[in-house]
């Protein structure tokens, strides 16, 4: 395969354009006048709403590209003589770039998905790239309609509003903010960081003064949001936290749970935190658990209630309490994989936080 460039280019200048603007022109350049040999330069002006003078620094350019490695063969064929344009060696890119049904799917999944967010920005651009994809893939837009995406369970719009104004003026926030596990309401103020979707729940990150640390506060939560007359910018050692292992971050004096899991639940390390597995000549493990609980009357009996209904087979269990009292952690030590799947799930829909230890 040879590269090979005849004509001259013509003088001229045009104003400088985006590099975007220009690639997205060139990919569908190649193809169109692959299917159009000796077209007039022209045409092609006409056509790509450039002037001449563009279309040959166009080609130019072209000749320039190719395959990795730029040898004889690698590059793309550009002549452009007595005002005709011939292309070659373009194979790899002969089709005009276009979404395959599921991809334009996904796209509008997601754009639908993106307009129900509270408070966002560019509202009208969006629906404007919706009704396009939509137009454009026609009755299989229709098959997009059947999913169902949703992003802003357990949104607080009072308080996402604010926490946004509060972003955009890098103002202090006064936050009553309710601690399920306590079943208290804490008055806090936070300078805030970001506001994050995750696990279909809003969060505002930002420096707590209470706690003298990041902390996460869920959107649906906030009882009460104002903004101060204070400046908000968090110290230069605050950082957002690294999600990829959850919401929930383990400490030192929270007490471990021990599950007794068959060799089918050995899965579970693989999606909570763990501090150690034993494992048995059967395959199986024992995971510790952790479970935060507030020192309240009832609230053990509560759980174990809870578990024996459900017919979970409890082996021991131990709480540790926290130094000031408050509130401490309950350890389960349950055998078999059904029980302690299932034991996971029902502490968890009693509002207690609970991960693997």
């Amino acid at each position: 395969m040879s590269s090979k460039r005849t004509g001259q280019l013509r003088q001229g200048s045009q104003p400088p354009e985006p590099a975007t603007t220009r690639l997205s022109r060139l990919l569908t350049m190649v193809p169109w006048l692959l299917n159009r040999p000796g077209v007039q330069i022209e045409e092609v002006a006409r056509e790509f709403a450039v002037t001449p003078e563009q279309v040959e620094a166009d080609l130019a350019l072209l000749f320039l590209c190719g395959t990795p490695g730029g040898y004889h063969g690698d590059l793309i064929e550009a002549e452009w003589e007595n005002g005709r344009v011939f292309l070659g060696n373009a194979d790899t890119i002969s089709r005009p770039l276009r979404l395959g049904v599921d991809e334009a799917l996904a796209l509008i999944v997601g754009l639908r998905a993106l307009a129900a967010v509270p408070g966002i920005g560019e509202r009208d651009a969006v629906a404007r790239a919706l009704a396009k994809l939509e137009s454009a893939t026609g009755s299989a837009s229709a098959v997009s309609s059947r999913i169902q995406v949703s992003i802003d369970e357990g949104t607080g719009k009072e308080a996402m509003a604010v926490a946004r104004e509060a972003l955009a003026a890098r103002r202090r926030l006064h936050l009553r903010y309710l601690v399920p596990s306590r079943d208290e309401s804490t008055e806090r103020d936070v300078d805030p960081m970001r506001v994050i979707n995750f696990d279909a729940h809003w969060y505002l990150e930002g420096w707590c003064h209470r706690a003298e640390d990041v902390r996460l506060f869920r959107l649906d939560r906030i009882e009460a949001a104002a903004i101060l007359d204070e400046d908000g910018t968090p110290p230069a050692a605050a950082r957002p936290r690294d999600l990829d292992s959850g919401v929930f971050t383990p400490h030192a004096d929270d007490q471990l749970v021990r599950l007794a899991l068959g060799p089918g639940a050995t899965w579970v390390s693989d999606y909570y935190p763990i501090e150690s597995i034993d494992r048995k000549p059967d395959g199986g493990a024992v995971i510790e658990l952790r479970a935060s609980v507030p020192n309240r009357p009832g609230v053990i009996a509560e759980i174990a209630l809870a578990l024996g209904h459900a017919g979970v087979n409890i082996v021991d269990m131990a709480l540790s309490p926290s130094e000031d009292n408050s509130q401490g952690v309950v350890a389960f030590w349950i055998r078999g994989d059904d029980h302690a799947e299932r034991a996971r799930g029902l502490i968890a829909g009693l509002g207690f936080p609970v991960v693997q230890a």
